[in-house]
């Protein structure tokens, strides 16, 4: 049997063990509270301080998606009308520079040059029959002259005779009037080799390939011969032919019309393309000529291709437009403006074909990170 004892200090001594525990417990909670408040401020200095490094070190690459590939393009027609006579090319098809895309029926110029040729002949005679002339004139004024001194002479004696009456004044009249005679023939004559004289430019030895009208006819032969050779029409420069379809054998070709109807004309695309971006103004603070940038096209996801800034635009594209803001109005709103960046690739060999008009993403490299730009400018 147990006999609880009635000694006061062994009754206190578990007393004191519960009220050490609770001290404990409530140091500890103290120290959990003080470490969550320290975490909590840390975590909120440190997502801070992570926040202003991340944005301080960013700000070097400037990017849009208002992007597309271009290559110059052109409507090949001829400045000559004509019936077409073949089309020598097909769809998608690859030319080089002077390759024939397709053929007027050349018979017409054709003649047209051999009435050229003929013309310019003429000319080249009546040169040489103007020569003949001008020669046959200058004989006849020395002829003339010889004819007139002649009559000088007689009208002379006929004077003194007269003066003794030695001959009737009839037969000095008739001598008179003789002399007059021949001198105004010689005028005349000597009008007509100066007529014949100017035909010639002043030069009685003139070659016909120097007289106006003959190279007048040579130029008309050269304009025949121009035309003649339009009725082959070829490509200007490598590329791919498009809208093929649209011109046939038989289709008549009107020079004048060409720039209005693509059934005149057959399409043709550059292999020389670059990527035009429309950056927004307030992007193009750093963005200078020579600068890198990476582009990627919609149609082939994960390949980057590499470039620099070839130029930036001169205006905005709203400039250009044929219906320009009129900013000066009461309701005007501000809008970021649009400038064109044209992006020269650098190509190689195997990459994936690029078409004029994919759209692409591009990111200029500007060197500038926001810190370089707060301290530096």
């Amino acid at each position: 049997m147990n006999v609880m004892s009635n000694d006061p200090l062994t009754r206190l001594e578990p007393e004191k063990g519960k009220r050490g525990i609770r001290g404990s417990l409530k140091r500890a909670f103290g120290d959990m509270a003080r470490l969550r408040q320290i975490l909590m401020i840390g975590g909120v200095v440190v997502v801070a301080a992570a926040s202003l490094a991340f944005y301080l070190m960013g700000g070097r690459y400037v990017s849009t998606d208002d992007a597309y590939v271009k290559a110059a393009q052109l409507m090949v027609s001829t400045d000559v009308s004509g019936i077409v006579k073949s089309v020598e090319v097909h769809e998608g098809q690859h030319v080089k520079a002077g390759d024939v895309l397709f053929r007027i029926d050349p018979q017409p110029f054709q003649i047209a040059l051999e009435n050229a040729k003929a013309a310019m002949a003429t000319v080249a005679q009546t040169v040489e029959a103007t020569k003949a002339d001008y020669r046959r004139d200058v004989q006849q004024v020395d002829a003339q002259a010889a004819q007139v001194a002649v009559s000088k002479t007689t009208l002379d004696r006929y004077s003194k005779l007269v003066a003794g009456n030695a001959i009737a004044h009839t037969l000095y009249d008739q001598q008179r009037a003789t002399y007059l005679s021949a001198q105004a023939t010689l005028a005349s004559l000597k009008q007509a080799a100066q007529v014949d004289l100017a035909k010639l430019s002043g030069n009685p030895n003139l070659p016909a390939e120097q007289s106006p009208a003959y190279m007048q006819a040579n130029a008309q032969v050269d304009e025949m011969q121009r035309q003649l050779d339009h009725t082959i029409v070829r490509a200007p420069f490598d590329g791919v032919v498009t809208q093929v379809d649209s011109l046939q054998p038989g289709t008549l070709v009107i020079s004048a019309m060409s720039a209005f109807s693509t059934t005149s004309a057959v399409g043709l695309v550059s292999d020389n393309v670059w990527v035009e971006g429309n950056m927004k103004e307030t992007d193009l603070t750093y963005v200078k000529h020579g600068m890198p940038v990476d582009v990627t096209v919609d149609t082939y996801p994960g390949y980057t291709w590499k470039g620099i800034i070839q130029s930036v635009a001169a205006a905005s594209g709203s400039t250009f437009s044929p219906l320009p803001s009129e900013n000066s109005s009461g309701n005007w709103v501000k809008v970021v403006q649009r400038i064109a960046v044209r992006i020269k690739l650098d190509r190689k060999p195997g990459e994936p074909r690029l078409r004029a008009g994919m759209s692409s993403v591009i990111s200029i490299d500007t060197g500038r990170r926001r810190w370089n730009r707060l301290i530096n400018g």
